[in-house]
């Protein structure tokens, strides 16, 4: 496997960067007379799309793609207050379910809303630092940022992670046999038992759920990284060690 080279913040002190990029303006086809072109430069980050599967356990739908990359934020059990979290699952839910009872996929519009409701609901109090923040911890934050990156290359390829006070966010991309579910998982399952040692306490650590978002095209990809890499600031936390952003987005 080749390595790319790697900025990372949490344990070394150095600056997290993203990386800017945009996506290429379409030309206009070539008359017929017109000698051939030579073919474009390939792009950075080519998005993967495959088969996509909503998977829904009775809380909140997740959409899953077979090769495709992620947004994905978790939180801590106790980071929002309940009328948050049930706002939040009823809209998001409500909005689903007529697209499903009409028998037809998420217009646009409504995709856009759905990840409105994120930045409204959630995200605000996220930064905010409500409860008990436990990531704020330096011994837990480095425990969880060495456990996203523990399977990179194996399970998963990783472009950006953050980990804040009391919640966590990353882009990537699950590899072939590792289904977003199950990489999930295993990060939330090692890291709350780990943290708990550490803590001297028992009782849940993350809240159940998590949101994801499939990135759809390179602006997008772009865009989130950009939003992760600056996370810490945006929530006025200084010198935030707990940020890293891959330098080579291939």
């Amino acid at each position: 496997m080749n390595k790319d080279s790697e900025t990372k913040t949490g344990g070394r002190g150095q600056d997290a960067r993203a990386t800017a990029g945009g996506t290429p303006a379409p030309r206009s086809p070539a008359p017929q007379s017109a000698a051939p072109q030579s073919p474009a430069p390939r792009r950075r980050f080519q998005p993967k799309y495959g088969e996509v599967n909503i998977r829904d356990r009775g809380y909140l739908p997740h959409w899953e793609a077979e090769g495709a990359t992620y947004f994905v934020t978790f939180r801590l059990a106790d980071s929002l207050p309940q009328s948050v979290r049930e706002s939040y699952r009823y809209e998001r839910k409500d909005i689903v379910l007529t697209a499903q009872r009409q028998d037809r996929q998420l217009s646009a519009a409504e995709l856009k809303r759905l990840d409105e409701l994120f930045g409204e609901r959630i995200e605000a109090y996220l930064d905010s630092g409500s409860g008990a923040c436990y990531l704020a911890n330096p011994r837990i934050a480095g425990m969880v940022a060495d456990a996203l990156q523990f399977f990179e290359g194996r399970r998963y390829r990783q472009f950006a992670w953050s980990v804040m006070p009391n919640h966590v966010h990353c882009v990537f991309r699950p590899l072939p046999n590792w289904p977003l579910e199950k990489i999930m998982h295993g990060w939330k399952s090692f890291t709350a038992k780990e943290a708990d040692k550490i803590l001297n306490r028992a009782g849940e650590f993350w809240e159940s759920e998590y949101f994801d978002h499939v990135i759809r095209n390179e602006q997008e990809f772009h865009r989130y990284i950009e939003y992760v890499a600056t996370n810490p600031q945006r929530a006025g936390l200084r010198n935030w060690r707990w940020v890293w952003v891959r330098s080579s987005l291939k």
